[in-house]
């Protein structure tokens, strides 16, 4: 009976923890309305940015344990860029991690985010596409670059590659391609979940796929500065102060290993379904919202 008696009261002082931590997070976001409206651009509203952030806030119980600098830094990283954090738009993610030893709340791009950033920024268009080992493609690098790609019309085969092609406005263009083997080695090099059930590169690797080879093809394609410095900013730990000038360019502070496998079992019914490495919002089958 002690040990019953001793396990509720451990959990009621876990609860009130946690209220008030969520209370101190959601106090100094509406606190900093004056600054994410500095911060914003003209794409979105501070009275929807904060609702939106506020909503993500109460729908995770791993965010509300966050430290508040990294939180507030990594929702002030979106606001920014101009990216709605954590809905099923899919631009980007407030995130919880473990970083130092703690919960630390680190800022993700979302696949739609690169997209939105891109055409701001003046792009045309950007696409990236799988191949089948049965399907026509050709590429060439040199002075004359060329790609050609025809779907098979029945029986594709497996993946066996992935190429992004962008063009600007200007008419500038290019493309990038990734084998299944470079794919593979960029997961086991930069996801240190990638072996894990609940990694995306279990359940969406097609899409964290895509995601990758877009960011390698933009890292040639002539984009302004800013673009530039908010594809920089994915996957990033930042602390906000009050002395933070421009968020975009505070240190990186990530040094993280992903939380529990358990996360996903211990979000109540009624929150949406995250990837914890990614953030991206699941269905009920644990597929992504497209």
């Amino acid at each position: 009976m002690a040990s019953t008696k001793g396990g509720i009261i451990a959990a009621k002082k876990n609860e009130v923890q946690q209220a008030e931590s969520k209370k101190g997070l959601q106090s100094l976001v509406m606190s900093m309305l004056p600054q994410i409206g500095k911060a914003l651009p003209t794409v979105l509203t501070p009275e929807r940015f904060t609702r939106i952030v506020l909503t993500a806030l109460s729908s995770n119980h791993q965010l509300q344990e966050c430290t508040p600098p990294s939180f507030l830094g990594a929702m002030m990283q979106a606001a920014q860029l101009g990216l709605e954090p954590n809905t099923p738009l899919g631009q980007a993610y407030l995130i919880p991690y473990r970083n130092h030893g703690q919960l630390e709340c680190q800022f993700q791009i979302g696949y739609k985010g690169l997209l939105a950033l891109f055409y701001r920024s003046g792009g045309k268009d950007l696409q990236a596409h799988e191949v089948h080992e049965n399907d026509t493609f050709e590429y060439e690098l040199g002075l004359e670059p060329k790609l050609r790609h025809v779907p098979a019309l029945t029986d594709r085969g497996p993946v066996i590659l992935y190429y992004a092609v962008y063009h600007t406005k200007d008419g500038g263009s290019g493309f990038a391609v990734m084998s299944m083997d470079d794919i593979k080695a960029h997961m086991h090099q930069f996801s240190k979940a990638a072996g894990k059930g609940f990694s995306p590169w279990s359940t969406n690797f097609d899409e964290m796929a895509k995601k990758n080879v877009i960011k390698k093809v933009l890292k040639y394609a002539p984009m302004a500065t800013d673009f530039v410095r908010a594809v920089a900013a994915d996957e990033s730990i930042k602390h906000y102060t009050e002395k933070t000038a421009d968020i975009l360019d505070t240190p990186n502070e990530t040094e993280y290993e992903t939380i529990d496998a358990d996360y996903d079992k211990e979000q109540s019914e009624g929150e949406k379904r995250v990837d914890p490495e990614t953030g991206e919002i699941l269905n009920e089958e644990g597929n992504l919202n497209l």
